[in-house]
């Protein structure tokens, strides 16, 4: 039956160089075409790693930026069941700003196992001691709840000051309106 429609289709239009019979069957009788969709590998992938310096920037707003380029949202070949993302290092981040009043507001909890064991934290204090909690808390929150969201986060290094120890990655700034 192919065959017999592919010679018809050659007579009717002649002899054609870039006859492809494939795509005029398909007009003719109404069949799909198959393509391959493209699934990328965790081994194909490129990691890039970038700087980001926090001082002076919303919280929320750099905490979005870097998951989403953590997840590898920005690249063309994202797969949502693949860390395609890249490494961010993060500095200054003693040096984060907050709006409106959660400084005094925000509370973070933990837990400790016990029965009434929850404890409430208040973010003045979480900034003051631990600063790289809060940024990886908010990242964290933006991230897949599950073993890859997990796998994701370990790509995060935040530092307290401007100095870190992936000099010899050679980060690239990335710089955030």
């Amino acid at each position: 039956m192919v065959r017999r429609c592919v010679a018809k289709v050659k007579r009717t239009l002649g002899n054609l160089d870039n006859f492809r019979p494939v795509y005029y069957l398909n007009s003719i009788l109404g069949w799909s075409v198959v393509m391959k969709t493209y699934c990328p590998k965790e081994a194909d992938v490129e990691r890039k790693w970038w700087l980001v310096d926090a001082e002076g920037k919303v919280l929320g707003r750099l905490a979005t930026r870097i998951a989403h380029i953590l997840r590898g949202k920005h690249k063309p070949c994202f797969a949502a069941h693949v860390d395609c993302g890249d490494f961010v290092v993060v500095t200054n981040a003693e040096k984060i700003y907050l709006t409106g009043r959660k400084l005094e507001n925000k509370l973070y909890y933990r837990h400790s196992g016990y029965p009434g064991g929850l404890k409430p934290i208040p973010l003045s204090t979480l900034l003051a001691r631990k600063p790289e909690e809060v940024l990886r808390l908010a990242v964290r929150g933006m991230l897949p709840k599950n073993k890859l969201g997990r796998n994701i986060l370990k790509k995060l290094k935040i530092y307290r000051g401007p100095e870190h120890p992936h000099k010899s990655q050679k980060p690239e700034r990335l710089e955030l309106n």
